[in-house]
């Protein structure tokens, strides 16, 4: 059970979140079904969008797990006809499903002090680079183009995008994750143009650093010491801690909520502790 920020009421509402098996946006998934929502959660790891359908059901709410890769339109397409069926059109779309990969990182955030053996920006991996500028543009490209029919057909809808941080300014060590959320964050304004006049509205959050199984590696030691690189990110956050994953619940419930935020399409929510916000003096 998770104490929601807003009272916003969802019922009946179908919400589609992709990326669902992962703790941010499981707990957004989750979040919904309490809310009222039909929930479809998606991902790649159907055991953990079950489970998740499992423990929200078992609590009283609606939820159902999808199997889905957001890189196969035809198989999206297929999950979208079952969700049509065991849930009805998708009003709420929280495009959640992205990531970075060890391929398109470096091992050094500045090349006057790579030593022998490290990774480099010339040691990335135009595979790696690839992967992760799909995952997470096109993770949100083809969702989009596939759930957003039933917002067209009816008018009326709400897309959510997941940018970060990195989409302000990018963060050393990981250039490929920075230019894909860079690339989100100018999508999220281009489908709010696109589709400002079907009634559907769309926009995204930014969270800021949170501890997360992705980034855990480049935020502690292995004896569980922060790192210098998690003395740089506190110190540059006016907060001075890192972001809550359901600190992000606020904002994701008040950009999908139609009452509130209804003339508010094309934007970018940071949540960040003040992050974006300090210049470092």
């Amino acid at each position: 059970m998770i104490n929601l920020p807003l009272n916003v009421d969802f019922t009946g509402k179908v919400v589609v979140v992709t990326g669902a098996g992962g703790v941010l946006c499981g707990e957004m998934a989750r979040a919904f079904a309490q809310a009222g929502a039909k929930v479809a959660a998606l991902d790649l790891n159907e055991d953990a969008v079950k489970k998740l359908a499992e423990e929200c059901k078992a609590e009283g709410y609606i939820c159902e797990g999808y199997k889905a890769n957001v890189l196969e339109p035809e198989a999206l397409e297929a999950v979208h006809a079952q969700v049509l069926k065991d849930l009805g059109p998708c009003d709420i779309l929280i495009n959640g499903a992205g990531g970075n990969n060890p391929r398109a990182t470096t091992d050094n955030e500045y090349q006057h002090e790579a030593k022998e053996g490290q990774k480099t920006f010339f040691d990335l991996e135009p595979s790696g680079v690839d992967f992760v500028f799909k995952l997470n543009f096109q993770g949100t490209l083809l969702p989009t183009q596939v759930f957003a029919k039933d917002m067209v057909a009816n008018q009326h809808g709400c897309i959510l995008n997941i940018s970060s941080m990195n989409a302000y300014i990018p963060l050393t060590k990981i250039p490929a994750y920075s230019g894909a959320k860079a690339a989100i964050s100018n999508f999220t304004q281009w489908l709010a143009t696109h589709f400002a006049g079907s009634g559907i509205r769309c926009n995204a959050i930014a969270p800021g650093f949170l501890v997360s199984n992705q980034n855990r590696k480049l935020l502690f030691n292995e004896d569980g010491t922060p790192t210098p690189r998690t003395a740089k990110i506190l110190a540059g956050t006016p907060m001075n801690r890192f972001v809550e994953s359901d600190e992000l619940l606020g904002g994701v419930f008040f950009l999908c909520d139609d009452k509130a935020a209804s003339a508010i399409t094309g934007v970018v929510l940071p949540i960040d502790a003040g992050f974006s916000a300090y210049s470092g003096v």
